[in-house]
């Protein structure tokens, strides 16, 4: 994945530790997940943009971190930002544009891949995204 308009200066950290890293996946809509998940951990980021993304292998799968820098998202929005068109308010910030289905998208792939995605963020110090996808 190439960052595209790079004007923040994101910074994209690989911890690549699976050592059975192959999976049958749909490579089209996983890396648009992946493009989707690294996207708005650049576009929500008040500061230079720092992903790290990391692969581990768990028992039936693999699972992939991407963890953010990012403004992070509150408690009670964290729940709903997988629904389609939920947008987190951001008050009287407008500068990023969106339908509210990027992370629904991204959810409804896992789903058909028959994994799942999970989040935690802290407002203030990022989010990070974690995703189990079976072998």
């Amino acid at each position: 994945i190439e960052l595209n308009n790079n004007e923040k200066q994101a910074k994209v950290m690989l911890e690549l530790n699976a050592t059975d890293p192959e999976i049958m996946v749909d490579s089209v809509h996983i890396t648009n997940v992946v493009y989707n998940l690294i996207d708005n951990g650049i576009k929500y980021c008040l500061k230079n943009p720092l992903i790290r993304i990391t692969t581990e292998n768990v028992e039936g799968g693999i699972v992939l971190t991407i963890e953010d820098n990012g403004i992070g998202i509150k408690k009670e929005n964290q729940k709903l930002i997988f629904d389609k068109f939920y947008r987190v308010p951001t008050g009287n910030i407008h500068n990023v544009k969106g339908f509210g289905i990027g992370l629904y998208y991204v959810n409804k792939i896992i789903q058909a891949h028959k994994g799942q995605i999970s989040v935690k963020s802290t407002i203030g110090n990022g989010s990070k995204f974690r995703i189990y996808l079976p072998k």
